[in-house]
């Protein structure tokens, strides 16, 4: 994704394409390493002149739209699976610790893998076919973390690591409050992987009940009898739906998961082609004051 090039003192412009809801890793990394060669970095002003204008997009038109300002630059480079999965980082910029200044309202918060790929395959995810299917260690903790109070841990499926154990002790180790964004692979949970996860300062754990074909209902109740976590608020659950899944099927999942102690959380696949009925299951089920009385 960066151009090859000698010039140092550039004029470096960045657009963050999604909006800045959520901090783009790649164009943290992008301004920690410009500013690094002594480069002038800023988000992108239509009103000014660049030397280097990077566009990172993380979505697709489903659930952003591109940027159509104007841009004055000397050369325009565009990233991110939003633009296609072919698009990388050089090992230098990939390895370089994130710029959080460039967003202040998140700068207290670390972001970064330890892990990439997943063995899963699922036909629904892009990170297959971007990463690969195999879960491989890619980075330390330290390489990302400066000391925040807490870690938003970006890894697709860091249980099917080989190095898990020692990534989890590098969390545990932090003493920061960690979220597994993405969510733990509940059917990859031993005992042994359970200790070490009670050891990781969470708010909540995140795991996933996508296929309704899977039975996972031996693993949720394995998990439930060994973690430490007991507080079913805090043992989410994200029931992906408009998949190819019934209706029935989507409440089997929920009222199983209720009923084994976990929170379920409803995911839409593509909402705007979604049923009236998913939707207001949604609403019903994510709105947490109306479903735990019920």
């Amino acid at each position: 994704m960066v151009p090859s090039c000698q010039e140092e003192g550039l004029r470096i412009g960045l657009i963050d394409v999604d909006g800045h809801r959520w901090p783009n890793l790649c164009l943290m990394k992008l301004s920690a390493y410009h500013k690094g060669r002594g480069d002038t970095v800023e988000w992108h002003r239509e009103s000014q002149c660049y030397d280097l204008v990077y566009m990172s997009r993380v979505f697709t038109d489903s659930y952003s739209k591109d940027f159509t300002g104007i841009i004055h630059a000397d050369r325009i480079v565009r990233g991110g699976t939003g633009y296609g999965l072919d698009n990388r980082l050089p090992e230098e910029v990939e390895h370089t610790c994130p710029d959080y200044a460039l967003y202040p309202q998140f700068a207290h918060t670390a972001y970064g893998f330890l892990s990439r790929g997943c063995p899963r395959g699922c036909g629904f995810c892009i990170v297959g076919k971007k990463e690969g299917l195999r879960s491989v260690a890619v980075a330390d903790l330290s390489e990302f973390w400066r000391g925040q109070k807490e870690i938003k841990l970006l890894d697709a499926n860091l249980l099917a690591c080989p190095d898990w154990e020692r990534l989890l002790a590098q969390l545990a180790d932090s003493q920061a409050t960690v979220d597994f964004t993405q969510g733990l692979d509940i059917r990859l949970v031993t005992s042994e992987k359970a200790a070490m996860l009670n050891r990781v300062r969470t708010k909540m754990l995140h795991f996933a009940w996508d296929n309704p074909e899977d039975d996972l209902t031996p693993y949720f109740k394995r998990f439930a009898q060994i973690t430490a976590v007991k507080d079913c608020r805090k043992r989410r659950v994200y029931v992906l739906t408009n998949y190819g899944s019934s209706h029935e099927q989507d409440l089997y999942r929920i009222y199983t998961l209720r009923d084994m102690g976990y929170d379920p959380y409803v995911m839409i696949y593509e909402k705007a082609t979604a049923p009236p009925i998913t939707r207001q299951l949604q609403r019903w089920v994510n709105n947490k004051r109306e479903y735990f009385t019920f």
